[in-house]
């Protein structure tokens, strides 16, 4: 008969164990129950995010159309004056120069039509846009900019009235590499600041930006 009661035993479910805290086991791929949800680490802190919000904010912060055009315009000044420069390349390579320069000849021969054009180029650009606060500064600044640059190119003419070197020898020879070299320099320059004024952004050349940067 004292098998019966180990029977029944055997039979019934065994009792359910109270696990402690402690000796709870969690799977490495799920949350604890017991303690509160984790949090996610921010994706970005908040200087980021500022950051980030400055530079969405900056991109729609284009330059208006009539800047740039002015812009654009100013630097047809100095390009027209630097082009007398050009006279031994012209000379040399009359085709291809002349192809490139076609697009241009209609506002050059206006420019060249007009009296003194560079005198009252100078003076429009510095009294009507550089002096004139009603105009933004970048405007402003590409037109003194211009003006700057168009002073620079007079020097070397100076300097070659003053010394005269005669058209042969030596003194021919650094002349016209010297003009060559100023020539390539001016078109450089004109290409550099027209294609960046016609983006809205700022072209600044070396030492030129910086003595027209002085003037604000």
């Amino acid at each position: 008969m004292a098998t019966i009661p180990l029977l029944r035993l055997s039979l019934s479910p065994p009792p359910r164990q109270k696990l402690s805290r402690s000796t709870i086991v969690i799977h490495p791929l799920r949350s604890n129950p017991l303690s509160s949800p984790p949090q996610l680490p921010s994706l970005r802190s908040n200087s980021s995010l500022s950051r980030h919000r400055k530079l969405i904010s900056a991109s729609y912060n284009t330059t208006p159309v009539t800047d740039r055009l002015i812009s654009a315009a100013a630097y047809f000044f100095p390009f027209f004056n630097g082009l007398q420069y050009g006279r031994f390349l012209f000379a040399q390579y009359p085709k291809t120069l002349g192809l490139i320069l076609e697009p241009l000849l209609p506002l050059l021969s206006f420019y060249r039509s007009v009296p003194y054009s560079s005198y009252l180029a100078f003076l429009l650009l510095y009294i009507g846009v550089v002096r004139n606060t009603n105009v933004s500064r970048y405007a402003r600044f590409n037109a003194m900019q211009a003006v700057v640059l168009d002073v620079l190119l007079v020097l070397p003419m100076l300097v070659q009235r003053i010394f005269n070197p005669g058209p042969h020898g030596i003194g021919g020879k650094i002349v016209m590499m010297s003009h060559n070299a100023i020539f390539v320099f001016v078109v450089m320059c004109f290409v550099y600041t027209f294609g960046y004024s016609i983006l809205g952004r700022t072209p600044k050349l070396p030492f030129v930006g910086e003595a027209a940067d002085r003037q604000f």
